[in-house]
């Protein structure tokens, strides 16, 4: 893996620089994060450990007894991390469905600041057939290297509150209008909105300390052409508040997250979908209906 360093930088530049690698980092891991959003600081390849809250339920017994499920399918998409065009570190996130349920797990790996970093999430979402819109259950997350933490985040009342546990110390957040919802939650969301046609909505999401809120714009078309795939037609979707983002999908690919793009003031991130295969069904918005 290709690492950087810039701590011979002037030390204003690296004052501003600092917090901006934690953010990028933490683009969801955007997507999510599956969005550049998601990818916050991580540990390499080390097992989430036992914590007081029960053993994390993604061990490979669960995952056996998931898998002999009928009806259950699987989406894999693994991409690259770049900072300001140097290749940085990788992220794997997978997609467990069961009907209107879903496990996604998302996995990032960099080096930044020559600190090996990693990033680990399972996050835990339902269909509210309530409210029709994919809503976070709860989540837990671990990071190594920049803003290090174990985070647990339990979601009530349709998504409107969330206890957060990090490292034993909790909080309580509540939003009024909008649920609030865990980064890869937020991606799969946007998609939703996508399938339904929307052209602009507003989402929130639960951060470690604070409750962020964004504008999404959806943009005309384009087309490019992305290896391994060819030319793609892809729907750009820009987001604005806490963070600058512009993602971008592929309904070709049942309107998968091909790519993602943090716009900072001295550094921009990006991920890039490398390798993506799916054994689900291509499904409408009003297939749920």
């Amino acid at each position: 893996m290709m690492t950087f360093s810039v701590l011979s930088w002037p030390a204003s530049i690296r004052t501003h620089l600092y917090p901006m690698v934690a953010t990028v980092l933490s683009l969801p891991g955007f997507l999510l994060v599956l969005s550049l959003v998601a990818l916050t600081n991580t540990a390499f390849a080390n097992p989430i450990a036992e914590h007081e809250h029960g053993t994390e339920p993604d061990s490979p017994e669960l995952e056996s007894e998931l898998g002999s499920k009928s009806g259950e399918c699987s989406r894999i998409s693994n991409y690259a991390i770049y900072l300001s065009g140097i290749h940085t570190g990788t992220m794997n996130r997978t997609e467990t469905w069961q009907g209107n349920t879903a496990v996604v797990t998302s996995i990032s790996e960099a080096s930044i600041l020559g600190i090996g970093t990693q990033y680990h999430q399972r996050a835990e979402l339902s269909w509210s057939s309530t409210t029709n819109e994919w809503l976070t259950d709860k989540f837990h997350q671990t990071v190594t290297g920049f803003h290090a933490r174990d985070m647990w985040v339990t979601f009530e009342n349709n998504g409107h509150n969330s206890r957060v546990d990090i490292d034993g110390d909790i909080d309580t957040y509540a939003s009024e209008k909008i649920p609030l919802r865990d980064v890869d939650t937020l991606t799969i969301q946007i998609r939703e909105y996508l399938l339904q046609g929307r052209k602009q909505f507003a989402l929130t999401r639960q951060a470690s300390d604070a409750i962020e809120r964004y504008q999404f714009y959806v943009q005309d078309t384009l087309t490019t052409n992305i290896a391994p795939w060819g030319e793609l037609t892809l729907i750009p979707v820009e987001q604005t508040g806490a963070e600058d983002v512009t993602y971008y999908f592929a309904p070709a690919m049942d309107y998968q997250l091909i790519k993602a793009r943090y716009h900072g003031i001295i550094l921009h991130g990006l991920i890039e979908l490398e390798s993506y295969t799916s054994s689900c069904e291509p499904r409408s918005a009003e297939a749920r209906r």
